[in-house]
C-alpha cells in the first residue's frame, strides 16, 4: 500500500465521511492534554494537532508531507521525550506493529498519552473488507486489528486505557448520496450497537511502577533499640552492659 494509495482514498466520499469524524475527535481530546513535545505518525496530509495547547507539534513518517523523515518502527527520538504520540491507523499497515508500540512506550514521557485510531475488524466496514474485490485495496487490504488485542498489547506495555470511542456506524458506501441515506445510523451506532463502529479510538497512559528503595541496615542494633517500647528497651540494654 502507498501513500498515494491513502491519499486518493481520503478524497472519496468515505474516505471524506471518515476523516471528518477523526478530525472531530482528535479536535476535542488533543486540546485538553498538555505537554512540551507532541508527535504524529500517519495520515501526514491531515493535522490531528492543531487544536493542541503543545508548542512544538511535529508530523512524521515515511512521506513526502513529513516534517521528519522516518520509520515508525525506529524512532530517532530520545527515551521519555514525547508528551503526545499520535498513531492514526499506523498499525494495522505495518509489518511490525508490536515494535511501534515498543518504540512508542520508549519515546513517551511517564504518564505521556497515546492516542491509536484503527479500523475495527467487528464491524460493517470490516465485512466489507472480506469482499474480493476490495482485498488489495486501501484501507481493505490492512490487518485489522481488533480493541481487545489491542487492549491486550497496551497493557503488557504498561498503558493504561484512560479513553476512546467508536464512530462510523454507516455502511461503507463508496457513493455519497447512498451514505446520506443511512446516517441515521451514526446518530444511533452509539447508543444500540456501540461496539460495532467501523473506526475505534483508544487514548492510553504510560504507566511507570513506583519504586520503594530498601536500604541495608548499617546500624540493625541501633534501629531496633528505637523501636521497642520502653521495658522492653531498658531489657536490651540490661543485657548488652552485662555481655560486656
Amino acid at each position: 500500500m502507498s501513500s498515494s494509495d491513502e491519499k486518493r482514498w481520503f478524497e472519496t466520499p468515505l474516505g471524506q465521511y471518515l476523516l471528518q469524524r477523526e478530525q472531530a475527535y482528535h479536535d476535542q481530546v488533543v486540546a485538553n492534554i498538555f505537554g512540551f513535545n507532541a508527535l504524529q505518525l500517519g495520515l501526514l496530509d491531515h493535522d490531528l494537532l492543531r487544536t493542541s495547547r503543545i508548542p512544538a507539534r511535529l508530523r512524521a513518517g515515511m512521506g513526502a508531507e513529513a516534517a521528519l523523515r522516518l520509520e515508525p518502527e525506529q524512532l530517532p527520538v530520545a527515551s521519555q521525550a514525547i508528551d503526545l504520540l499520535l498513531l492514526p491507523h499506523m498499525l494495522e499497515f505495518s509489518s511490525h506493529p508490536h515494535q511501534i508500540l515498543r518504540e512508542t512506550e520508549r519515546v513517551l514521557i511517564p504518564e505521556g498519552n497515546l492516542i491509536i485510531s484503527g479500523f475495527n475488524p467487528f464491524s460493517l466496514w470490516g465485512l466489507w473488507r472480506m469482499l474480493p474485490s476490495n482485498r488489495h485495496s486501501y484501507p481493505w487490504c490492512g490487518r485489522f486489528i481488533s480493541l481487545p488485542r489491542l487492549k491486550d498489547w497496551l497493557a503488557l506495555l504498561g498503558f493504561e486505557v484512560v479513553g476512546g470511542r467508536m464512530c462510523c456506524y454507516e455502511p461503507p458506501f463508496r457513493q455519497e448520496q447512498l451514505l446520506g441515506k443511512f446516517h441515521f445510523m451514526e446518530d444511533a451506532g452509539d447508543r444500540w450497537w456501540a461496539l460495532a463502529g467501523g473506526i475505534y479510538f483508544i487514548q492510553a497512559k504510560k504507566k511507570v511502577q513506583g519504586m520503594r528503595l530498601i536500604m541495608p541496615g548499617w546500624n540493625g542494633n541501633r534501629v531496633a533499640r528505637k523501636g521497642l517500647a520502653p521495658a522492653a528497651q531498658k531489657m536490651v540494654n540490661q543485657r548488652t552492659s552485662s555481655d560486656k
